[in-house]
């Protein structure tokens, strides 16, 4: 069977080749290939010895297919359109909650401000016992099992029966499902007294609207700079990348151009009016940075309107065009490449196959790019030049102007243990369900409680004890080195649950290594001024 789909597979490259470039193939090679594919799945379908499901078939020769030509071509079956979308498309209908699922049940961490929930009074705290009287709790309840009974078709019902601290029994809240917003942007505040902090998480439909309110609300504090964190942004749409980076730049410069053998170059430039096209300007990237981000950073530096800090992006600029399928499926088919202003490709390559292709963090880690930006070499025929001459690499992802190397020291063995076994999760869920209203009489703002909170000894000890009921060790050294950014990720975990999820980044802000660098550079001046030189 599995040398059958190699075959198929095969014969189906050639058929989405054909769909492309039709317009430059021969007809009669055309038919001939979309005939003798069609012939084959026929054949199967009516001499193939054992029964076949030639819907399930077709969709593993497709994928396969897809496979053969690069690592970002993708199929997309009907039933998984909608979820496929909804981060981008920026909504879903449901009940407007998120939760976490703690000791087989299912927690509200908040409910969405303004929300169905929120508005009958479903509390942050709060764990949900039963669904549409379903017993909602138990080994067999998983994040899907949750999906699948609370979101549902805007207007229509569920009863939730929810367990509160404090309340006697089960309170049932009768629930009318909504179009609830997903927010691309995680946090925006202000660093110091000029500059501001934005993170976007994606490029979603209404990133740009989500942008407009962060920048008009930053200046309104006083912004005259901005530290833009596209750290871990996977991409989004190209339209909105185009629109959030045009705010930084003047009227007629090139953004980003496409090309493709099918698709001749376009070219994408800036238009006049943007909302931060002055002001020192710094994005962070690293390696999960993709796609749109690339775009974006890649045009501020070639560009030369700004610094990038970080770690080298991820390297994906290949362009993605969906194609509907018959049957309501979608294939999104790479048709073009990304180009930065200065001309550089940034699609790292991919001719080892897919697998070898998404091995690529681990090879960066074990060769030490992570940690040492000398471990990287660029040939020359990569060099590129910036508007103002500084020389940059192509040859897949953003090298960063200022390179701040990964936290090994920090994030080693026993952190990821910790975050692996759910240690800080559970104490975070654990103490709130203990504290949850005194915290919240005590610190009525998260200003508030980012002032005068801190996580006491006894409870540190606590949090400590968890991890030894979960058997990990840790050598003393490991402890004494990150107890103090432990503690500090506990209060930012307290705070997202206490407030909102941008607390979590501004308790965390002071520690960030990207930030302070982007901070050293800003306050020094001295590289934006060599951003501004006159061109050689």
């Amino acid at each position: 069977m599995k040398r059958l789909l190699l075959i198929i597979s095969f014969l189906l490259v050639g058929l989405f080749h054909g769909l492309l470039a039709q317009h430059n193939v021969e007809a009669m090679d055309y038919d001939k290939t979309t005939r003798k594919v069609a012939t084959l799945l026929q054949l199967i379908n009516n001499y193939y010895v054992d029964t076949l499901n030639m819907g399930a078939l077709t969709d593993k020769v497709i994928v396969q297919a897809l496979k053969e030509l690069d690592p970002h071509s993708a199929y997309i079956s009907k039933k998984n359109v909608q979820k496929a979308n909804e981060p981008l498309e920026g909504s879903f209908e449901g009940v407007g909650l998120t939760f976490q699922l703690f000791k087989d049940t299912i927690l509200v961490v908040a409910p969405i401000p303004g929300g169905p929930s929120d508005k009958v009074g479903i509390f942050a705290g709060d764990k949900i016992i039963t669904v549409n009287g379903e017993d909602a709790f138990g080994e067999d309840i998983t994040n899907q099992w949750v999906m699948d009974h609370l979101r549902g078709k805007k207007g229509t019902r569920v009863t939730v029966g929810i367990y509160r601290r404090g309340v006697e029994g089960l309170i049932e809240f009768n629930v009318v499902r909504d179009k609830i917003p997903i927010n691309s942007l995680d946090a925006a505040f202000m660093l110091d007294e000029q500059t501001g902090y934005i993170k976007l998480n994606r490029f979603a439909r209404h990133s740009q609207d989500e942008f407009y309110e962060a920048v008009a609300n930053l200046k309104a504090r006083g912004m005259k700079n901005l530290v833009f964190d596209l750290r871990s942004n996977s991409g989004g749409f190209l339209g909105t990348a185009m629109a959030i980076c045009d705010d930084f730049l003047p009227d007629k410069e090139l953004i980003v151009y496409t090309k493709g053998i099918h698709n001749p170059r376009q070219n994408l430039y800036a238009t006049p009016g943007g909302v931060f096209e002055n002001g020192k300007l710094v994005v962070l990237i690293n390696e999960g940075s993709a796609s749109a981000s690339e775009i974006v950073s890649g045009a501020v530096q070639d560009l030369d309107r700004g610094l990038v800090i970080g770690r080298r992006s991820f390297g994906k600029g290949l362009v993605q065009r969906p194609f509907n399928l018959p049957d309501g499926s979608i294939v999104r088919l790479t048709v073009a490449r990304y180009y930065t202003p200065s001309g550089r490709s940034i699609q790292k390559p991919y001719d080892e196959g897919v697998d070898e292709y998404y091995k690529d963090f681990s090879r960066r880690m074990s060769h030490g790019e992570l940690i040492h930006p000398d471990s990287i070499h660029f040939p020359d025929s990569l060099k590129f030049l910036t508007k103002h001459g500084r020389v940059v690499y192509g040859g897949g992802g953003i090298m960063p102007d200022i390179f701040v190397p990964w936290d090994s020291a920090r994030y080693n063995d026993f952190y990821a243990s910790l975050v692996r076994k759910g240690v800080f999760n559970g104490f975070v869920n654990e103490y709130l369900d203990r504290n949850r209203k005194s915290l919240l009489r005590k610190y009525k703002s998260f200003a508030d409680f980012n002032q005068g909170f801190e996580v006491s000894e006894e409870d540190f000890n606590e949090f400590l004890a968890k991890a030894k009921n979960e058997e990990i060790n840790w050598e003393p050294e490991q402890l004494e080195f990150n107890t103090d950014y432990f503690k500090l990720q506990l209060k930012a975990m307290l705070a997202r649950n206490l407030y909102e999820i941008g607390a979590y980044f501004e308790v965390l802000a002071p520690k960030d290594r990207e930030i302070s660098k982007a901070l050293e550079a800003i306050r020094k001046g001295t590289p934006f001024t060599d951003l501004t030189a006159a061109p050689r």
